[in-house]
């Protein structure tokens, strides 16, 4: 896989690195990135095969010391204005799926957040939306 993320790459990039961020991807967590593959319109076309290299590549940076830096510039690069609340939104939604955001996926969001300039009332409109759909009934 080269170094450039296609737009879909990014977004299962993003949801892959939230779901690795506390060193435990949750079945939660696959679930959620499946039913995104499946379900946004942003996928339509995508090849599902791509997932899995997607993911190796998520895998491979994040060995290196500077991987993290590295794969959220990837992210930044291959994400073109439109879709960086749809990036954030993804990501935000694999961090809500096991029904609590750790520290590590909080500073990962901010991170992310940060990198791709999305405005904080629309990141706090998102992140609120994520918690929403992810409740469970009591």
């Amino acid at each position: 896989m080269s170094t450039v993320l296609s737009p879909q790459d990014t977004l299962i990039a993003a949801m892959m690195l939230m779901s690795a961020a506390d060193r435990d991807m949750a079945d939660s967590e696959l679930r959620v990135i499946g039913m995104t593959v499946d379900l946004l319109p942003v996928f339509s076309g995508y090849d599902r095969d791509r997932i899995g290299r997607v993911s190796q590549t998520v895998v491979d940076l994040l060995q290196n010391e500077d991987g993290l830096e590295t794969l959220i510039g990837l992210i930044r690069q291959g994400t073109p204005e439109p879709l960086r609340e749809t990036v954030y939104a993804v990501a935000c939604d694999v961090a809500a799926a096991d029904g609590e955001v750790q520290q590590e996926e909080a500073r990962l969001l901010e991170m992310i957040r940060h990198s791709l300039r999305v405005d904080r009332l629309a990141a706090a409109a998102i992140e609120r939306g994520a918690k929403a759909r992810h409740t469970k009934a009591p």
